[in-house]
């Protein structure tokens, strides 16, 4: 089953459109909500604390943090904003993960910079700890190069699944060993180079790592116009989505997952901007319901 979800902003400004939005995506029967976290900016939100309160006025919808920025949260605290997040609403919630890559601005936060192969593998000590820390069981003693925790009892709540926003090879090669999902960089889709190269690094880390790879899903951020007319063209000259008629979407989204795998979408605007009222009604009450009939038959 496909997931579909909707990108909002995390903008301080732009506060009372994002509450209205996420209850518009929640009565409406999508099944995500998604906020970046950018935590060095003074005109973001936190996003977990934006996310908490977008679940606090949701019923149904699922949040992610796509993706958490790992290096200014560490995993241990992590792993118990996402279990005490789950108890809180009833299993609502995703865990995206990233590497982090802004780091001149993590740095200006105090978190040490690492170099990109510490980040990776601080990214992969980081999934498989806080993966030990849910679901009950017995206490968990950590000892690695970047995380290190003692006798620390995991929570009872089940850790949810992780999605990644890996981008570089030896990041991929992490998905495929330790994560449930992955969602490509860069707004790429199911047609992109980046996905041709991408996805079949995942797939050998799985199945060198005695997993199968059907098991990690694929989800895309996936920008564009939703016009009340059709396009004459729905991709752009290099092959990128630009949109067209909700029928054009439904047709595009279905061959994506009969044709391509692919595991659920994240609607934004063009160039990654925040959907408006009016997109998001034709996505939630004309799209996301025929690309699902149309899945099932």
């Amino acid at each position: 089953m496909a997931h579909f979800g909707i990108g909002v902003s995390t903008a301080v400004t732009a506060v009372p459109d994002t509450l209205k939005l996420a209850v518009q995506a929640d009565r409406g029967g999508l099944d995500l909500i998604t906020v970046s976290d950018h935590p060095y900016y003074p005109d973001r939100l936190d996003a977990y604390a934006e996310l908490g309160v977008l679940l606090g006025k949701t019923e149904r919808v699922s949040g992610l943090v796509s993706v958490t920025n790992l290096p200014t949260r560490p995993a241990a605290m992590l792993a118990r904003t996402i279990t005490s997040l789950s108890a809180l609403t009833g299993g609502r919630i995703v865990l995206g993960m990233g590497v982090g890559g802004l780091w001149d601005d993590i740095a200006r936060l105090g978190f040490t910079k690492l170099t990109p192969g510490q980040a990776v593998r601080a990214f992969e000590e980081g999934i498989r700890l806080v993966k030990l820390l849910g679901g009950g069981g017995d206490p968990v003693s950590f000892d690695g190069e970047f995380y290190q925790v003692t006798e620390l009892v995991p929570a009872e709540e089940t850790m949810p699944p992780v999605w990644t926003g890996s981008v570089g090879p030896k990041s991929l090669a992490v998905t495929g060993r330790v994560a449930d999902g992955w969602m490509p960089g860069r707004a790429a889709d199911w047609l992109s180079e980046r996905y041709r190269t991408s996805r079949p690094v995942i797939d050998e880390a799985a199945v060198a790592a005695g997993r199968d790879p059907g098991e990690i899903a694929t989800v895309y951020n996936f920008p564009g116009r939703i016009t009340a007319e059709p396009l004459a063209q729905t991709r752009a000259e290099d092959g990128r989505w630009i949109g067209g008629s909700s029928a054009q979407w439904v047709e595009e989204l279905t061959g994506a997952v009969l044709e391509h795998g692919a595991a659920g979408f994240v609607l934004f605007g063009p160039d990654r901007s925040t959907p408006d009222e009016v997109a998001a009604a034709r996505w939630a009450g004309e799209i996301v319901p025929a690309v699902r009939e149309a899945v099932a038959k």
